[in-house]
Formats: structure tokens, sequence, C-alpha cells
């Protein structure tokens, strides 16, 4: 069994937020981690790492990401040939583990062959929890299809897939049943839906409600038999405390929250996943890179109401995760979440969100999140205190010189550092 010993490290404990703890050791073996002390641990096999000082961090989580978006122009990446949009994917996945992201929850599109390639070693990249496709009602935030086009009475059966698709249409209590059971067959972790309308989507407003109170339920309801959760795309109070009261368990994005809708979120011991740094991405990049004119034009109805959003959920005392939902060349801003969170949280809180927040959402607390006896070894080293300011966790990982996921060093700068 391989071992490592990090020796001399400050480390950062998101349990303990107040400051970083000085002179401590942390001992891998295998995939998981030993032992973690302030006192000096011996091992006669271990591979011994001296930090010199520098913070040792439990690997970031990012919970709302998608590989497969290729590209701005969602509606053309779902129509490319499958093969291409596999392999444009996976320097993007290789490029989230560069920046510390060693999980990520895949928000639509990526399926269980994703998550294979990447515990077998055919593919570099994060672990991975997959919802495979959303689901969308017919107009919906998933239904990419133009206002002149129309539904081929000989379009493929909803099981077929392409593997550009982010969602996949639905109607009906007895469809979304099937849905559910469709993408939990093949492998989904978890259930995503469309709540409401949304931005990257040709024909639905943005205040648009997404599916009947009674489909979300049975949507909950299939996703419950499975021991899973659903997740729900929503932008406006409305929609989201419809998919609340359903029984949806993490709201993604948000912006449109007011108090009274965050304070039912916490009630509801529910989670909130803002995606902050994509409405920067859309509205600075969006045009360049392709993205249709209908969806530019709705960018801003959610752009200027994201930091707002974070003060009105802090104040609830609703539990934020970290997300980034960024497209195609924009993929490459995913560390700079952390920058516009800290315009309103601590460091601390934005760690916690990526951190542990979004070991609680994937029911794996105590496994991811932090460094501690019994926890899956995903270690980051960092230059720089991110405690004191976020700004070393940015960039493409210039400022984080090794990456371990699970035991595995997969990025290992420290003789340059």
């Amino acid at each position: 069994m391989n071992s490592v010993l990090f020796r001399n490290g400050a480390l950062l404990d998101p349990t303990q937020p107040d400051s970083l703890l000085p002179g401590h050791d942390v001992l891998v073996e295998g995939s998981t981690i030993r032992e973690v002390s302030d006192r000096p641990i011996r091992s006669d096999s271990a591979r011994v790492i001296d930090l010199k000082g520098k913070t040792i961090m439990p690997g970031l989580i990012d919970l709302h990401v998608h590989v497969v978006a290729i590209e701005f122009n969602l509606p053309r990446v779902a129509t490319m040939p499958n093969v291409l949009v596999t392999l444009r994917a996976v320097p993007l996945m290789r490029a989230m583990l560069r920046r510390g992201f060693t999980t990520i929850r895949d928000a639509g599109g990526a399926g269980y062959p994703f998550k294979q390639a990447v515990e077998t070693g055919l593919a570099e990249g994060p672990r991975m929890f997959v919802s495979g496709r959303a689901l969308s009602q017919t107009g919906g935030h998933a239904d990419i299809r133009a206002r002149n086009d129309f539904m081929p009475p000989d379009a493929p059966c909803g099981c077929c897939v392409r593997v550009g698709a982010l969602g996949r249409v639905a109607d009906g209590v007895d469809e979304v049943r099937r849905a559910v059971r469709e993408e939990l067959q093949m492998g989904a972790d978890q259930i995503k839906i469309m709540a409401s309308g949304g931005v990257a989507s040709p024909t639905d407003p943005v205040a648009a409600w997404g599916y009947s109170e009674d489909e979300i339920r049975a949507i909950v309801e299939e996703a419950r038999a499975r021991q899973t959760y659903v997740l729900a795309h929503a932008y406006t109070a409305e929609a989201i405390a419809r998919a609340i009261k359903c029984g949806v368990r993490t709201i993604e994005h948000g912006n449109l929250i007011d108090d009274a809708t965050a304070s039912l979120v916490a009630k509801h011991d529910a989670f909130v996943v803002p995606t902050l740094v994509t409405y920067d991405a859309l509205a600075s990049e969006g045009a360049k890179y392709g993205l249709p004119e209908p969806s530019i034009a709705k960018v801003a109805d959610v752009h200027e109401a994201g930091l707002r959003s974070l003060e009105i959920l802090k104040r609830a005392g609703v539990r934020m995760g970290f997300g980034t939902d960024l497209l195609g060349e924009a993929q490459r801003l995913q560390s700079d979440e952390f920058r516009i969170r800290a315009q309103v949280l601590s460091p601390a809180e934005v760690i916690a969100s990526a951190t542990l927040v979004g070991a609680e959402v994937l029911g794996m607390t105590g496994k991811l999140g932090r460094l501690a006896e019994g926890a899956y070894a995903d270690v980051l080293v960092v230059d720089g205190d991110p405690l004191k300011s976020v700004d070393c966790l940015r960039g493409q990982g210039e400022h984080i010189p090794l990456v371990m996921k699970g035991g595995h060093i997969h990025f290992d700068e420290l003789d340059r550092a």
C-alpha cells in the first residue's frame, strides 16, 4: 500500500475557521487519511513531503458543473457527434482537477460513462457525482428547440442519448416517473429538474414555472425510492418555494430569492447552490463565443441580483454550496467564484461552501471536505493563507503546487514552488 507523509504543514480545517493550525503532519495510506496530528508522525514506509509551513487543506468541491458544455451555444453542442463532445470534455475535467477541485457534481449532461472513465484512470479528472440528463417540461429550460421547430413524430426515445444534450423533455406524472427511473438505471447519482425558466434556453422566460407540483412530487418520490435526492434549477422566489415545498433538496442559482423564501428553504433544511461567476461570463463573453441572442437578452434579469441573493441567504441561515455553472471557454473562470463570493462572505464561509457544505450535500460528510482520519485523501498544498484571502485559490492552480485525489498525486510542482 502506497503511503505519503505530509510533514510540517499549516492545516486548514474548515471546522476551525479562525486561523490555520501550524505544525501539522498528515499521513495518507492508500486512498484515505490514516492520521492527522499536531505532533510528528512516524512512518517507516511513507514517502515524506516536507511542506515547510505551506498550507495543507482538503480538496475543493464544485456542486454545479457541466463537463459536456463544451461551448456557450448549448443547442449546437446537443447536435455534435458524441465522440467529439466526449473528447473535448476530457481536458475540461483535467483542468478542474488542476485548479484543486477534486470532487464535482455534474448538474446535467454527464452520465455514468464519464464517471467510469475517471474511476478507471482512462481520463484524469475530479471524483464525479453525475445527474445524467436534467428533466424539463416541454418549453422549459432544457427544451433547446427554437420557436419555429417542432417535435418530430419519429424522434428518438427518451432513453437514447446525445452526449452533448444537457437535458431531456418529459411531461406528465407517468412520463416523469419513467424518465427518473431511466436516468437512475443509467447511473445517475441524483436527479436534476428545471423548476423555472433560464438563460441559456431559447424560449422560456426566466420567471416561468417549470413542472406542475404533482410532477415535482412524483420526481422527488422516485428519487427518494432510490435513496437519493433532487436538485432544481430555479431563479424566482415563487419557483424556489414551489420546489422546496415539493421536497427538492438543493436549489441551483436562486438569484431572485427573497427573505421569506430564504426562511422557507432554511426551515426545510435544504440547500442553495449559487453560481454567480457564470453570469459575469455570460455578460462579458457570451456574444463573443456564440451565446444566442435570446439568451444574451435574459442575462441581465439575473446578473445584478446575484450578490444580493448571497446577503439574503446568509441572513436566513441557509447553507450555501459552491457552484459555477460555466459553459465552454468560460470554464477557465471556475475559481473566480471565490472572488465574487468574497465580496459578501468571509473567506472562511466561502471555503466552507466548497468543502463542508459540499460534502453534506453529497452525503459524504466525514469522507470529503476535511483532512481527518478515515476521509478520502483529497489534499491540496497551497501557497498562501486562504483564510486571509481566497486569491490563492484562484486562477488555474498557479498557487496550488500539489493536488492529490484519493491518495494519488496528480500534480506536483513543489520542487519549483
